[in-house]
């Protein structure tokens, strides 16, 4: 297996007013971390959210085909699936 090499870290220069420093710099005190460490969480956090919530995704008619023929098929029966089925939504209790 090839092994991953590091990076060498580069810089993002962003302009921010000073309110949003220091509340970031409030925040960041508050977890133990550095302001640069608490924006890139942050930052990076946010932008797995944005990718992981892509409602649309682009494939090719072939791959799409594969895909419906696998929502068309009904699940396997087993005693998990048919516990979730047998069980009250809680506003039905």
């Amino acid at each position: 297996m090839p092994q991953i090499q590091p990076k060498e870290a580069v810089s993002i220069n962003i302009r921010a007013k000073a309110k949003q420093r220091d509340l970031i710099d409030q925040a960041a005190n508050r977890l133990g971390r550095s302001r640069s460490e608490f924006m890139l969480e942050a930052a990076c956090r946010e932008a797995e959210d944005v990718l992981l919530d892509q409602a649309f995704f682009s494939v090719d008619a072939g791959t799409f085909a594969k895909f419906q023929v696998l929502l068309d098929q009904p699940l396997p029966p087993t005693d998990k699936l048919r516990r979730l089925l047998k069980t009250k939504a809680p506003w039905e209790k």
